[in-house]
């Protein structure tokens, strides 16, 4: 009996299964890696998001992070960009992480997201994936989902097969739907109807490739989504918990 074929299986399994343990073994420790590093602000920057945090000392272990702490985290985070052209617009406080969003002082526009959490997240909470069960709290790091999916300009996952049907502006053509702002906060507040029964749209804020957009119940914030640019999708921010305050910084 011929084996070539069956041996050529055995062989090709073995391959693969050394390629996923190689691929986990990178993306662990990708994900572990942290570092003040210019994340946020190299357009051409090659590597992955998530290797890109800033580990920050001053956090008391076993304490949840205060709102004074987190406004020094994103303070040093900025300052560790060397990107004089970056600047913090707000830090909104949730029941479990902080929110920073910085944004360019030339355009005005959304440069990119950023959370820190108070304390380790519960297992599930991040999708039950590895980015869930190694957040550290005290640490500032790339929020997940349209931050690190639909930004086209700042994120290195927004291109290729990484981003699961976002558009890098690089392949726009000049007949590409671009949705205005306006139009994002009609697709959100449709949504808002369909899921969350007395939520209104605030303003949104425009980032690469997409609009966040805070939302209210009975006039108090109550969370945040994202809109696409490009297809118009929602994507709701599930991650935060109750809103508790905010500071909203110079620009």
């Amino acid at each position: 009996m011929n084996k070539t074929p069956e041996l050529a299986i055995v062989l090709v399994a073995i391959g693969l299964g050394s390629l996923a343990a190689g691929l986990a073994y990178t993306t662990h420790t990708a994900y572990t890696t942290k570092s003040y590093s210019n994340w946020g602000w190299q357009t051409q920057n090659q590597q992955g998001m998530m290797d890109q945090w800033s580990q920050q000392p001053q956090t008391e272990a076993g304490k949840p992070v205060t709102l004074t702490e987190a406004v020094a985290i994103a303070q040093q985070y900025l300052v560790s960009t060397q990107n004089h052209d970056l600047a913090i617009k707000e830090i909104m406080e949730f029941r479990d992480n902080f929110y920073i969003a910085f944004y360019e002082k030339d355009t005005g526009i959304g440069a990119f997201e950023m959370l820190i959490w108070k304390q380790a997240p519960p297992s599930g909470m991040m999708g039950g994936g590895m980015m869930g069960r190694h957040v550290t709290a005290g640490v500032i790091m790339p929020e997940p989902g349209p931050n690190m999916m639909w930004n086209t300009k700042y994120s290195p996952m927004a291109s290729g097969v990484m981003g699961q049907g976002s558009v890098n502006s690089q392949n726009q053509g000049s007949t590409a739907t671009i949705v205005t702002k306006e139009k994002a906060l009609r697709l959100a507040q449709a949504y808002l109807d369909a899921n969350m029964n007395g939520a209104r749209v605030e303003d949104a804020t425009q980032f690469h490739g997409y609009y966040t957009v805070d939302f209210t119940v009975n006039g108090r914030i109550a969370g945040m989504l994202s809109v696409n640019e490009y297809d118009g999708q929602v994507w709701y921010h599930s991650w935060h918990g109750s809103f508790v305050q905010e500071v909203e910084f110079d620009q």
